[in-house]
């Protein structure tokens, strides 16, 4: 899968990762088990078992006496280390290592990886500087999406769809783009966004949406091709909504997000479930959607306010090939 080889991607969160409990990624159309030892190191293998391969992050996690861990294989119970090393039945001495750790580059409780690629573009420093002056506040919409990754980067840049896809959650009657800045990798757009007013029942079910003004004023930060960032403002908190995505397969994709938040009222504290559930319904949405398109349709409509997702085309197909 040759895909916009030599990006990073954000494969996920410290928070995540349970202690020694296996858990499944997915990149370039591979399948890796990413694992959290005693210690907090983090391993990342292959994720078929190089016997008869099975899925270890069906398996468990063995813990050693220093704090390290392997991961076991749920078919033999074969475990293997950081490296890709086991123990054989009836020896005593590791083997060499028999599949190749995937390279990890863990900054704080961030994990990001080229995929085994020459990088050729750098990581997005932004990510640390929000940890060092925001909460974390949890990580929700994290779903994999039957769709390929130009669909999904074409969604998350479509400035368009709040009132279509979103209609009924936000009630967005349109979508005014008021700045959008050119970075070349890297770009700002600065949109409003007047709504109609919630009604009680949705209300009831989300009190999240009180918070949210007449007009929604949002300011997007993106790194192509895989951050997208909310910077968000209102009397009670600053929020930091951190979409991440990633090529799973050639037809599957991920996304995720971070949301981070500073709180200027202690009302704030009490909203944090509320918001990360608002987000996880917008995530939904989004792959209910993306899940459901005629992918093989020639568009014959162009609407205003597609810069977004013509920053997204050109940079798709000038991304450097390895």
């Amino acid at each position: 899968m040759k895909i916009l080889q030599g990006a990073p991607w954000l494969l996920g969160h410290r928070s995540m990762l349970k202690p020694n409990q296996p858990v499944k990624v997915s990149l370039y159309g591979n399948d890796y088990v990413l694992w959290q030892d005693s210690s907090k190191k983090i391993n990342c293998l292959p994720n078929a078992c190089p016997h008869m391969s099975a899925m270890l992050s069906e398996g468990w996690c063995v813990v050693k006496p220093d704090g390290s861990s392997t991961v076991a294989c749920p078919f033999h119970a074969l475990e293997f280390d950081g490296t890709g090393c086991t123990v054989l039945p009836g020896s005593n001495k590791p083997t060499k290592s028999l599949i190749k750790p995937l390279e990890l580059i863990v900054q704080g409780d961030f994990i990001w990886s080229y995929g085994g690629c020459e990088p050729k573009i750098p990581i997005p420093k932004i990510m640390n500087e929000i940890a060092a002056e925001y909460e974390f506040i949890g990580l929700t919409g994290d779903r994999s999406i039957k769709t390929n990754f130009l669909n999904l980067l074409l969604n998350m840049h479509d400035y368009n769809h709040q009132n279509g896809t979103h209609r009924q959650l936000f009630e967005i009657e349109e979508v005014q783009l008021k700045q959008f800045i050119d970075n070349g990798f890297h770009s700002h757009a600065y949109i409003a966004q007047p709504r109609t007013k919630p009604k009680l029942r949705d209300i009831l079910k989300n009190p999240a949406l009180l918070l949210l003004p007449k007009v929604l004023e949002a300011h997007l930060e993106n790194y192509f091709p895989c951050l997208g960032i909310m910077h968000g403002e209102s009397p009670l908190f600053s929020l930091k909504e951190c979409h991440f995505y990633i090529p799973e397969s050639a037809e599957l994709s991920r996304v995720g997000v971070l949301m981070f938040m500073k709180a200027h009222s202690p009302l704030a504290h009490l909203l944090k479930r509320n918001l990360l559930q608002l987000i996880d319904v917008v995530i939904k949405q989004d792959a209910d959607i993306l899940g459901k398109l005629y992918t093989n349709t020639v568009q014959h409509i162009k609407l205003n306010n597609e810069v977004g997702m013509d920053w997204v085309r050109r940079n798709f197909e000038n991304f450097p090939i390895q």
